[in-house]
């Protein structure tokens, strides 16, 4: 058996006369001479039936597994966890969604860490898979190559393209009256025709995107859609580029910079990304140790202009992105025109630049203008992310604007305490127009878990008031929602924070010119409400929610766990 360099990590499992009995447990697995003096590869694989986004992955992981067994690697794959986002919106378990992103990072790390592998392929369908993905990658710093599972086809229904969003904006449209049962059965039955992650430029086609962004996945690598050849492609590629870093000891932290992260934002911005993507951009900062205040997305947003069609602010879906030549298209208008830097470093080796020069991309000319507009001709001036600050919000709240740019809403303060109480109200048809709807005790220790809010917001604007009622939360919403719906809210109420002070009837003022949220309050009056408040008790006293909940820090740092990259330690 010959002897694999004495530099990587497996060695410490595989070489020398005192390793008999682990290479015996490798040898029971099919292993042999070859595989054992081969660097390691692990495919961490997130495969599950709980949703159409995970569903196939163990497809993804086997051509994965397959690209760095004939690249020389020896790959072994092992499993993790998910969470539909999706299927548990609305309902007590989406406590459970953040947590998992914390959890997916924990357990790649445990493994990468007890089994002294010595690089990865990180692969992810749902949401929180890919933060969670890239957090791990970024802890380990081993040589890793992230690797989406691919977006859902849009389904079709009454002749037009729909995604999960049209069902839950179709609720809310049921209880008002202006759609049918049959309809939104109908509906139902055609919104999400196979597997992959939800269609439009929701969480996990935002954070896919970002990964090529930063480097941490190939340029092109996002937009095949799950059911195509083509992401399997991507995914052999993947294994083959895992032995490729761990040779040339390419890791996280020879790639991500402070660049990388800039860049990142500026793509999320042009393309109408999540607001999702802030919380966690912060969190995979954070791990990096990459100084990003939450106050530089608005700033990155202000100068980078919204030039892609995509839902929910537009029309189009990923799959749509990708027959346009995929978030390459977007990156290399950004590039030229000077909001991304063209010299950061990606997993391949090779800058931003370099691998934009390789790929085959269809001309500026070819591409639909009415979809990826020029930078100097966008669909905004801005970016679609806004950090709002006021008297409600001093450490910041997030905003996506899917609409104009200049929305100005005041009106009295509708209070409630949990996301249920909310949902009621609108589903009882008692919203009236110039509401602001407060949900608090929905941040991520007060939650705990910082739940979405795709089932309210969706019902209101299926209810007919996109424009003209705000929500403002210390949650979070789905990369689905649309409207002037403001998140993240910080400090939370549950630790104090001003949101905690409001009462039924207070004027609240929301200006995204001014980025201000705001109560008619004085700080005395703030202060004098939340002193006369009872402390609250935690949610919940045993298991993984008190645990987690216990250890989240802010929204506007992350909300990270990890207690060596905690902001507010």
């Amino acid at each position: 058996m010959s002897e694999k360099p004495a530099d990587l990590r497996s060695s410490e499992v595989t070489e020398g006369p005192d390793r008999a009995p682990h290479r015996a447990m490798f040898r029971a697995m099919g292993y042999d001479d070859d595989d054992l003096s081969s660097p390691m590869v692990a495919v961490a694989n997130p495969a599950a039936d709980v949703t159409p986004c995970n569903v196939h992955l163990d497809d993804v992981a086997e051509a994965a597994y397959d690209g760095v067994d004939e690249s020389g690697g020896m790959p072994i794959e092992f499993g993790t966890i998910t969470i539909s986002d999706a299927i548990s919106m609305g309902t007590e378990g989406m406590r459970a969604s953040l947590i998992s992103r914390e959890v997916i990072a924990d357990s790649v790390e445990l493994v990468a860490f007890g089994e002294r592998v010595d690089g990865l392929v990180t692969v992810a369908g749902c949401d929180k898979n890919l933060p969670g993905m890239m957090m791990a990658a970024i802890r380990t710093d081993l040589p890793s190559v992230f690797l989406y599972g691919g977006s859902i086809m849009p389904g079709e229904h009454d002749g037009r393209e729909v995604t999960v969003q049209n069902v839950f904006e179709g609720v809310g449209a049921v209880a008002q009256g202006e759609m049918s049962e049959d309809e939104l059965d109908d509906l139902e039955r055609h919104a999400c025709p196979g597997a992959g992650s939800c269609g439009g430029m929701f969480t996990a086609n935002t954070m896919a995107s970002i990964s090529e962004a930063l480097g941490l996945a190939p340029l092109g690598s996002a937009g095949a859609p799950a059911e195509f050849d083509e992401r399997y492609d991507v995914a052999e590629r993947a294994g083959d580029l895992a032995v490729e870093a761990i040779e040339e000891d390419r890791r996280p932290s020879d790639i991500l910079d402070k660049r990388s992260f800039e860049n990142a934002i500026a793509l999320q911005v042009a393309i109408g990304g999540s607001t999702n993507g802030v919380l966690h951009l912060l969190a995979l900062a954070a791990e990096a140790g990459v100084e990003l205040d939450i106050a530089e997305f608005d700033e990155i947003s202000r100068r980078t202009p919204k030039i892609a069609n995509l839902q929910p602010g537009g029309e189009r879906v990923m799959y749509d992105l990708y027959e346009q030549g995929g978030v390459p298209v977007v990156i290399r208008r950004l590039v030229e025109a000077g909001l991304f830097d063209g010299d950061a470093e990606t997993i391949t080796g090779r800058t931003i630049s370099e691998e934009l020069a390789e790929l085959d991309l269809p001309d500026d000319d070819e591409i639909d203008a009415d979809f990826v507009r020029p930078v100097e001709d966008p669909f905004h001036e801005e970016g679609a992310i806004k950090i709002l600050t006021g008297n409600l919000a001093p450490d910041g709240a997030v905003l996506k604007v899917t609409g104009e740019d200049n929305f100005h809403h005041e009106g009295p303060a509708r209070v409630f305490e949990s996301e249920e109480d909310a949902m009621a109200y609108v589903q009882e048809g008692r919203i009236e127009s110039g509401d602001v709807i407060v949900i608090r005790n929905e941040g991520p220790q007060g939650g705990p878990g910082m739940r979405e809010m795709l089932g309210v917001t969706a019902a209101v604007v299926g209810a007919g008031h996109e424009d003209d009622v705000a929500l403002l939360t210390d949650g979070r919403f789905s990369g689905a929602t649309r409207g002037p719906m403001i998140g993240h809210v910080a400090p939370e109420s549950y630790v104090g924070g001003p949101i905690g002070a409001l009462e039924d009837g207070d004027h609240v003022v929301v200006d995204i010119a001014d980025r201000t949220l705001a109560a008619d309050l004085t700080d005395a009056e703030i202060e004098s409400r939340l002193d006369a408040r009872e402390e609250p008790e935690p949610a919940y006293d045993d298991g993984v929610l008190a645990k987690y909940g216990a250890t989240f820090g802010s929204a506007a740092e992350g909300a990270v766990t990890n207690p060596g990259v905690k902001g507010d330690d």
